[in-house]
């Protein structure tokens, strides 16, 4: 299983290494690319037509500013696009958000935070795991896992009282 990760400029790759990271943590392979929905935007439509030859099942679209990355991916594909809004701005990342998630009635973007590409990941090995059973227990694992981190550190705390 692969995700292509599309990122709007080289400058967003520092906030979502996290992603990829994640991605591989669950097994699932990532492929990244820097594409402008605005400056290359015959690069994206290619990158995004001709996905499902290199296995790609979903796609992760960050961008800051205008944020219409996730949208033309959108666009192109009935594959699922999960947004991830930047922070690149004067308006710390508000623009990307709304960019990203006001979308026209019939082209869905599922949204995340902004910066929010962890989420992105998860959401993505959520939507990966549908078809995948031992993709499903990795989750399940990871929620167990995550339980037992918040329990660690009531216990740190609780011992500094």
């Amino acid at each position: 299983m692969k995700a292509a990760i599309l990122i709007g400029s080289d400058s967003d790759w520092p906030i979502m290494k996290p992603a990829v990271e994640t991605l591989k943590q669950f097994g699932v392979e990532a492929e990244v690319t820097v594409a402008s929905a605005h400056r290359t935007p015959a690069k994206v439509e290619q990158l995004v037509k001709t996905a499902p030859e290199r296995g790609v099942r979903l796609f992760i679209a960050a961008a800051g500013g205008a944020a219409h990355l996730a949208g033309v991916v959108a666009s192109h594909t009935t594959l699922p696009v999960i947004g991830v809004p930047i922070n690149a701005s004067p308006l710390n990342g508000m623009d990307a958000l709304f960019a990203t998630v006001q979308m026209p009635s019939g082209i869905p973007v599922g949204t995340m935070a902004i910066n929010g590409s962890k989420n992105a990941a998860l959401f993505a090995v959520q939507i990966l795991a549908l078809s995948d059973e031992t993709l499903s227990a990795k989750l399940k694992e990871h929620r167990v896992n995550l339980a037992k981190e918040v329990e660690q550190k009531s216990a740190r705390v609780q011992a500094q009282l």
